[in-house]
């Protein structure tokens, strides 16, 4: 029967057998882990650019999509490969898994109206109701786009101030888009007083219309009485302009047709002057 210093001596090299085995097993698993890991990272890699760049070969696809669709296989890859090498060291993937599906649902819970906005942005990049340099509307917000995230949006009102929507809001909505056709139809209405002549006024208005080369012959542009007052008779010019060229046509026309009215002795009557006080009125 071993003594007890010859128990103590075997007891300690039993543990160093297991030991050592344990060492040369797990070191097994930590090279694999590591190469699991590095060829992982480049299979990531190399699926994200595969994913950039087939999704770009598909027109009009937009490039904010393209990214964030590749990001998405990359982590995804690189999520499986974590769970893999945790595998390769005893853990319980499933167990792993569930916790990921319980964390991520938490996450979506916390953050419904961020994933709302994310699905918003998504629609509205790959549906496209407006686009960079368009000017729109949508409900009381009105600008130019100037970018379109996958968040919120970006535009700029025609007087300069920014602002940032939230995509939920702007996909929630119906859109007019000012710019998208590329034309566009403009109204510009002058009161005249009734005893001018009415046809002459109308003749004067088409003169400076088709005298515009910004204004386009097809439709032609025309003019008409669109209202009978007690003194006055409004007259409208319609036209269609490029969408680019709106505002600055209706200014300048806006200013032709009064010169043009003044030269042509057509009056637009001016408002009775007010009386200064109530019993300025009564006399």
């Amino acid at each position: 029967m071993p003594t007890d210093p010859q128990s103590a001596l075997l007891t300690v090299q039993a543990g160093l057998a297991q030991l050592s085995t344990l060492i040369v097993s797990y070191s097994f698993s930590a090279i694999g882990a590591i190469i699991l890991l590095i060829v992982g990272y480049f299979v990531a890699g190399l699926a994200e650019r595969s994913i950039f760049a087939g999704l770009g070969h598909i027109h009009g696809f937009d490039a904010t999509l393209r990214h964030f669709f590749s990001k998405i296989v990359r982590y995804a890859i690189l999520i499986l490969v974590v769970i893999m090498v945790l595998g390769q060291f005893g853990v319980q993937t499933a167990s792993i898994i569930a916790a990921i599906g319980a964390i991520g649902l938490a996450i979506g819970l916390a953050l419904q109206g961020t994933l709302q906005n994310i699905a918003a942005g998504i629609m509205l990049l790959a549906l496209r109701p407006f686009r960079i340099g368009e000017h729109v509307e949508v409900g009381s917000i009105a600008g130019s786009v100037e970018e379109i995230g996958l968040f919120a949006t970006k535009l700029r009102t025609v007087d300069g101030v920014y602002i940032l929507a939230p995509n939920q809001t702007l996909w929630n909505q119906p859109v007019r888009n000012f710019t998208r056709n590329g034309v566009r139809r403009c109204d510009i209405s002058l009161s005249i007083g009734s005893w001018n002549d009415i046809d002459r006024g109308q003749k004067t208005l088409l003169a400076i219309a088709n005298a515009e080369k910004r204004i386009r012959r097809e439709p032609a542009p025309i003019a008409f009485i669109a209202n009978l007052g007690e003194s006055t008779v409004s007259l409208t010019l319609r036209y269609w302009t490029s969408a680019a060229d709106y505002f600055a046509t209706q200014i300048d026309m806006t200013k032709r047709a009064k010169q043009a009215f003044d030269n042509e002795g057509i009056s637009i009557p001016l408002p009775p002057p007010e009386l200064p006080d109530a019993e300025a009125r009564k006399q």
